[in-house]
């Protein structure tokens, strides 16, 4: 089973910089917990992130949930330059309401100069029957809450052009 949220937003600034932020600069200023989901502390295997068909390992924070380490790895599955990527997080190493990956998608579409609007796409795959309504209430409302919580900080990442880390 699929559950899907999706946010949106607009950002004020050119459209690379609202399409390269969320994915080329520090995740752990992206992804910095909220609840029982960790604080990313960096990731390894990355020297080709960005490009389609990279991968990269994903390292998080000790919680009340996660021992702390390696918690996933991210692909990037499409990349349409100042357009679309779309992400897949996968091969988790805790247990994760039954989910077995998120599909990330980060669409930018230019209104005018330095207004971009963000359309900000998460779905996540189920393979637990007895847990579905679970999963529909956590994307439903904990994940859209973060989300939220992701485009504020890419938001301040934006505001502030903080440097690419990967071309």
């Amino acid at each position: 089973m699929k559950f899907t949220t999706t946010v949106k937003t607009i950002y004020h600034c050119s459209l690379e910089r609202a399409f390269k932020t969320p994915m080329l600069c520090d995740i752990s200023k992206v992804h910095t917990g909220y609840g029982v989901m960790p604080k990313v502390l960096y990731c390894t295997d990355d020297k080709d992130w960005g490009k389609q068909g990279s991968k990269k390992k994903v390292f998080a924070a000790k919680t009340i949930s996660f021992k702390g380490g390696e918690v996933s790895s991210d692909t990037v599955i499409e990349r349409i330059e100042n357009k679309y990527w779309k992400i897949e997080v996968s091969d988790f190493k805790s247990w994760m309401l039954g989910f077995t990956k998120f599909v990330g998608e980060w669409k930018t579409t230019e209104l005018e100069p330095n207004k971009i609007q963000i359309d900000y796409t998460y779905t996540l795959h189920s393979k637990a029957l007895l847990l579905y309504p679970l999963n529909w209430l956590f994307t439903k409302t904990f994940w859209r809450i973060y989300m939220k919580r992701v485009l504020k900080n890419i938001e301040k990442m934006v505001m502030n052009n903080e440097p690419f880390l990967y071309p």
